[in-house]
């Protein structure tokens, strides 16, 4: 699709969702493959799991696919790929993650998880790189995320939208992911707005309030989700200690490096969950 400078999703008038479908068929014809059973937004720190779910159908610049930007954040790739599994289901892998603190607005945020949603995907998995509040986690540990609490006070809902949040992060996934790994911990994801990252207070504050994890994506998509359907698993690669927890300044490199050397043991894992469903 040719691109101007206007994107479709910022006319207040438009309908996201038939956006949505318009991306979908993008995708279709663009990897050949009509229907997809599962996908999966890779964070910073998960981008070599797309090489281990299986055989790669196809794999496409997402700036080809209706709606979608290019990344802004080093660590995050640009780039859509169809990947089959052993077990022959196809999996949209999302290399391409619009986040809020872009100031591009919630549907742009959310694009990606309708899309993959009007492709006929059923399960979502979203990973990213956060911080964490327990002094027992270490950098590169990856944790599941079994709730959230969203400090954007933004949601990807319009209108008298009313969806059920409970139990948002699949329980039988989660059980599913420690079947295959049971060292794995949980703990409750806090989005905040960014792109600062988080003064102690704010992460004291997030604490006292019942986060164990601070990060800048992931809880509105999760929301958009459950809007379309779909079973949600959440993973959380812990890159460093939030702030006040860790005494040492925080700094995107670090995020970084601590997802490049966790990187072959956390994607051989999601590639191990996602081979199970």
């Amino acid at each position: 699709m040719a691109h101007s400078n206007s994107h479709p999703l910022d006319d207040p008038a438009a309908d996201p969702f038939e956006i949505a479908a318009a991306a979908a068929s993008d995708i279709a014809r663009l990897s050949g493959v009509e229907r997809h059973d599962i996908a999966v937004t890779l964070g910073s720190g998960w981008g070599r799991a797309a090489e281990l779910i299986g055989e790669e159908t196809a794999s496409f610049p997402a700036t080809e696919v209706t709606g979608f930007s290019k990344p802004a954040l080093e660590g995050h790739v640009g780039t859509l790929r169809s990947v089959r599994t052993p077990g022959g289901k196809n999996v949209l892998v999302i290399g391409a993650r619009t986040h809020y603190y872009e100031g591009h607005g919630v549907r742009r945020v959310v694009h990606s998880v309708r899309t993959a949603a009007a492709t006929g995907a059923t399960t979502m998995i979203l990973t990213n790189g956060a911080g964490g509040i327990r002094e027992t986690w270490k950098p590169g540990q990856p944790v599941l995320i079994s709730d959230h609490i969203n400090l954007t006070a933004d949601s990807p809902l319009e209108g008298a939208t009313f969806i059920d949040l409970t139990d948002l992060y699949s329980q039988r996934l989660r059980d599913l992911a420690r079947s295959i790994d049971p060292t794995l911990d949980e703990g409750v994801y806090t989005q905040f707005r960014g792109p600062h990252y988080e003064t102690p207070a704010e992460v004291q504050m997030a604490k006292t309030i019942g986060g164990h994890i601070v990060g800048m994506s992931t809880a509105l998509e999760a929301i958009a989700a459950r809007q379309a359907g779909m079973e949600i698993l959440g993973f959380s690669l812990i890159t460093n200690l939030a702030a006040g927890i860790q005494k040492t300044p925080l700094s995107h490199a670090e995020v970084l490096e601590a997802g490049r050397e966790a990187e072959p043991v956390i994607s051989a894992l999601l590639a191990r969950v996602i081979g199970e469903l």
